[in-house]
């Protein structure tokens, strides 16, 4: 069953990517020849309107052929008026660009859908309080509830922390005990953590860590397209952040997982529910996003690249440089999966 999950899930999220390419490029009059999920033998072809639809064996992706763009044959053009060749730079931008854009979309609208069926969030209740910290001197225990910082009300841990790290004022708390309300003063200090990547860092903190506590929190529509937009902005930055710290060495190579991680994630999100299985989707869709939009030849950010570079130089990259820069690219993506496909390897031996 988890199998099967995955193979739905990553053919929804790849035929979603490859609309997005499609629907710009017949905006623009480009005629289509193949919509594909997948690579390699076709199981399932249908033609409908000028553009063969097909399913592949192989599930690890997809594509849309466009006329007069092969990304196999990076020097075959094509004159005619329908051809990808014949749009202005800026219009195969927006082709390129609609592919990663039907990836954003897609993770905002199943945030959203999170957001509406009722999301799961750690309960803004203090599991530690540490030693000599503003929380301890102002009196918080643990198992306290907090509920209200100044006028801002409280309804998950992350709320909780947002507000807190944004002021280096006294702050009013007013938190629940044992069914009481109390009220206490409490001035955040520099204090040092660690971010997601491990690094050392100085963040504003009152010395407090959450319980294991699990709420489901319910928003209005306004409220839930706010959500949706800022977890589909978290989501992003994280993930191009990540990719810099792996450039940097911040992040071991170790970490990076192929498609039997990414399998495993999908199965065990399944297996949790409704929403954990539209959380883990709505991420591996801005992954999906973010990683086409990388400046790599053969990917939809390297394409972006050299129309950029026809824009400002206002001439066509040659052909040779085309056909190696796209060359390397493959390699580049084919050593990516290697490493990918190596680590979940590894990680399978050793458990």
């Amino acid at each position: 069953m988890g199998t099967i999950t995955f193979l739905l899930v990553l053919s929804v999220l790849v035929f979603i990517h490859e609309l997005g390419h499609f629907t710009a490029a017949r905006y623009f009059g480009v005629t289509v020849h193949v919509f594909s999920i997948g690579f390699g033998k076709k199981i399932y072809s249908k033609m409908y309107k000028g553009t063969q639809w097909s399913i592949s064996l192989i599930p690890l992706g997809g594509y849309v052929k466009m006329k007069g763009q092969d990304d196999m044959n990076p020097a075959a053009v094509s004159s005619d008026k329908d051809s990808y060749n014949s749009l202005k730079p800026w219009q195969r931008i927006v082709i390129l660009a609609a592919g990663p854009g039907a990836n954003f979309i897609l993770a905002f609208f199943l945030y959203l859908m999170i957001a509406l069926m009722g999301s799961n969030a750690l309960s803004p209740t203090i599991g530690k309080v540490l030693p000599n910290s503003p929380a301890l001197k102002a009196g918080l225990q643990v198992n306290d509830e907090i509920i209200k910082i100044n006028d801002t009300t409280i309804r998950t841990w992350n709320e909780l922390s947002k507000v807190i790290k944004v002021s280096d004022q006294t702050m009013k708390f007013v938190i629940k005990r044992d069914n009481k309300i109390y009220v206490k003063t409490i001035r955040p200090h520099l204090g040092d953590t660690q971010n997601m990547f491990r690094e050392k860092v100085k963040k504003l903190m009152i010395g407090i860590a959450p319980a294991p506590k699990l709420v489901v929190v319910h928003y209005s529509v306004g409220e839930a397209i706010s959500y949706a937009y800022d977890r589909t902005y978290e989501a992003s930055k994280m993930i191009f952040l990540g990719i810099q710290k792996m450039i940097q060495g911040i992040i071991p190579s170790s970490e990076v997982g192929g498609v039997i991680t990414i399998g495993k994630v999908i199965s065990d999100a399944s297996q949790s529910g409704i929403i954990a299985l539209f959380t883990i989707m709505a991420l591996i869709s801005v992954n999906l996003g973010v990683l086409n939009l990388l400046p790599i030849p053969a990917l939809d950010g390297g394409h972006i690249m050299f129309n950029l570079y026809e824009i400002i130089t206002r001439r066509k990259p040659s052909q040779n440089v085309l056909v190696y820069l796209t060359i390397g690219g493959w390699v580049i993506l084919a050593g990516l999966m290697g490493l990918g496909m190596y680590n979940d390897i590894i990680r399978l031996i050793n458990n």
